[in-house]
């Protein structure tokens, strides 16, 4: 009955005495469904806010939890959620600190004050420290913990988006040199782990090796050290003939490097390299263009991501396969101005026009032009877009078919009977699975949507579904735990489900 319970969670209709009932029960999963709830007590929020750092956390973001409610020595979790999102008072971290379990939780917190930092660094164990490695924002504590023995400790640092450059250097640099790393403490080098390792629960990753150089955790380390902004740019120049693919493409996708090193990776023959090269808009105008013709669709595709590219490069058939693979605007035509959408609308291709479609802060006579577009996908793409009217979806439909079901069927403003119209005709499941979550739909035409198990899940929610509907899913496992949390179920229907006092 856990699933059960879980809808009952959610469900804004069960009354307080029963959500008092449901916090009792202490279930992680229940408690953060519990934690969505409006209309939480304030008494629910201190229970609830106890029961670990996601639920705490989740409370800080909706706004139950604020630092004027919370004692820290009563609540440390509560606590920790407010110091995690910048929201907790002055004090609290050095109170929290003197209780060594909260260690892993309190190390993640940016914006620890210097003594905190140095204590943890002190006495902390190697999951602890890892944890201050990726948020501390000390610069002392940070070159410290890249000279840390421990490999996984130095490479936190370099996900550090507060590490200097000076730091980061080093790491790219080995400074000073790893005496150890965890392959050679487990086996005597040279070793390597197998990639078919038949043990699913062994740490090592396969392909971990040590050579006596530790030569694995010193790639790690530099792959971190390269992603980071902030690394000089000589340094990183230095991995750039790596035989490490890994590191050419986080060399790849920095803006820093200039136009030799750039040309130097377009000459790249692995895609994994070329894809963040051909997304990088510091490669120029020459480049993009070179990468747009490229051989492999990967490195043509991830051409389309790239802000900088020409517009004239997306209107074109090489680019229609590396287009048809979006589903949300490329950035390229997400900040195409006015006229430049003009263009983009009239293109002679129709997946420039379904892309700038799935835009939703179109002109109006742009949004009208593609409505009445010939091409069934277009249409689909901007049929969503508010400010169409019935009767522009409705024509729509007459023109397309089931074709631009899905759309219609997205857009807020469909009324009901057009729902219905999209039911009762050729239809497809994307159609079902859409109308089922329309807050128009009527009980006909949500009964409708039951036949595909998708649109079953969500339809089970939906509060004009039919009553006998809503309890028929409460006897079948699979949409149970939906129908639970339907807001329309009788408060009788929804005391039967809970758990027994």
């Amino acid at each position: 009955m856990r699933h059960v319970w879980s809808g009952l969670a959610g469900n804004p209709s069960l009354p307080a005495g029963a959500v008092d009932r449901l916090v009792e029960l202490a279930e992680p999963d229940l408690s953060l469904d519990l934690a969505e709830r409006a209309d939480l007590t304030e008494r629910q929020v201190e229970v609830l806010a106890e029961r670990g750092a996601a639920v705490a956390g989740h409370l800080v973001e909706t706004g139950y939890l604020v630092a004027e409610r919370v004692d820290p020595e009563r609540r440390p979790f509560a606590a920790l959620a407010l110091l995690r999102a910048g929201k907790g008072l002055g004090g609290w971290a050095v109170l929290l600190a003197e209780r060594r379990e909260l260690w892993p939780e309190l190390a993640s917190c940016p914006g620890l004050p210097a003594e905190v930092g140095s204590r943890l660094l002190a006495e902390g164990d190697r999951d602890v420290l890892v944890e201050l490695a990726e948020a501390h924002p000390d610069p002392g504590v940070l070159a410290a913990l890249a000279a840390h023995p421990a490999p996984y400790v130095r490479q936190a640092v370099g996900w550090n988006a507060s590490t200097p450059p000076a730091v980061l250097a080093d790491l790219l640099n080995d400074r000073p040199p790893l005496e150890s790393c965890e392959v050679c403490t487990r086996h005597p080098a040279p070793w390597t782990h197998p990639r078919d390792c038949p043990d699913p629960d062994y740490r090592l990753p396969g392909g971990a090796a040590c050579d006596g150089s530790h030569q694995y955790a010193r790639h790690a380390i530099a792959q971190a050290a390269l992603a980071h902004p902030a690394a000089p740019v000589a340094d990183a120049l230095r991995h750039l003939r790596d035989p490490s693919p890994l590191l050419r493409a986080r060399l790849a996708a920095r803006t820093d490097l200039g136009p030799a090193a750039y040309e130097l990776l377009a000459a790249d023959l692995v895609p994994q390299v070329l894809e963040p090269l051909a997304e990088n808009p510091a490669i120029g105008e020459w480049l993009i263009r070179r990468l747009a013709d490229h051989p492999h669709e990967s490195v043509r595709r991830a051409v389309v991501a790239n802000p900088a590219v020409p517009l004239d490069l997306l209107d074109r058939p090489r680019s229609d396969a590396a287009l048809k693979s979006w589903t949300v605007p490329p950035p390229r035509i997400a900040a195409a101005d006015h006229t430049e959408t003009e263009r983009l609308a009239a293109a002679t291709d129709p997946e420039p026009r379904r892309l700038l479609a799935l835009r939703r802060d179109l002109p109006p006579h742009v949004r009208d032009r593609l409505a009445d577009d010939p091409v069934a996908k277009v249409a689909n793409a901007v049929a969503p877009h508010p400010g169409l009217s019935a009767r522009q979806l409705t024509a729509m439909h007459r023109r397309h078919g089931r074709a631009v079901g899905p759309g219609i069927a997205a857009n807020p403003d469909t009324p009901t009977a057009l729902l219905r119209t999209l039911v009762t005709g050729d239809h497809n499941a994307a159609t079902l699975r859409a109308i089922a979550r329309h807050p128009a739909a009527d009980g006909p035409t949500l009964t409708a949507c039951l036949r595909d198990r998708r649109a079953r899940d969500r339809a089970a929610t939906h509060p004009a579904l039919p009553l006998d509907r809503v309890r028929a899913l409460l006897t079948d496992p699979a949409t149970a735990h939906h129908a639970a949390a339907n807001p329309a179920l009788p408060v009788t229907d929804l005391l039967r489900l809970m758990p027994p006092e």
